[in-house]
């Protein structure tokens, strides 16, 4: 499966459909699932570990209210992954600035309210540039290849990104905690 889209709820269905028809009509195999990342937590974590390992390379989360879920995935994983805001609230403002202000170190790209067609396309936007990098497609190689000469692979990548994280997670358990904080 090339493309993951999981909603935050059932009610989300119809507006996150659109990544589904934007993906169809680009012949992008996917695959849906419904998983709160409040209610569900350890079953999300576990679908997207069963979903890299399966192939996905791009997940798309559609989300309203607080918006956590793109945010949650994202920690699991260093597949990329796009954020819809849904209009629950707000008009769509808090899942907007919920998705749209990630930490650093867990970028999440995010697409106008309701906008999931756009989403879908560019999940297949990612797609195709990770496939011509891969057909040498891509002129002057990545940045991160550049100084090596070979343009680095997903593992590479991947382990790169996940040292970055942890770099920052070490970083916040540095900074005052619990009573620390208020001092």
């Amino acid at each position: 499966m090339q493309v993951t889209i999981v909603l935050g709820s059932s009610s989300d269905a119809k507006v996150m459909k659109g990544a589904a028809e934007a993906l169809e009509a680009c012949g992008v195999e996917w695959e849906a699932r419904i998983l709160s990342a409040h209610r569900m937590p350890d079953e999300l974590k576990a679908y997207v570990e069963v979903q890299v390992a399966a192939g996905t390379r791009v997940f798309i989360a559609g989300a309203g209210l607080a918006a956590h879920l793109p945010g949650v995935i994202a920690s699991h994983t260093t597949r990329p992954v796009i954020g819809v805001p849904i209009r629950a609230a707000f008009d769509g403002l808090d899942a907007l600035l919920s998705i749209v202000q990630m930490p650093k170190g867990v970028p999440v790209a995010t697409v106008g309210v309701n906008n999931s067609y756009n989403a879908g396309l560019l999940a297949v936007q990612m797609l195709a540039a990770g496939a011509s990098e891969t057909a040498g497609g891509s002129a002057g190689g990545s940045a991160v290849g550049a100084a090596s000469g070979a343009a680095p692979d997903a593992e590479e990548l991947d382990e790169k990104i996940r040292r970055l994280r942890e770099e920052r997670a070490a970083a916040l358990m540095r900074e005052p905690q619990n009573r620390e904080v208020f001092k």
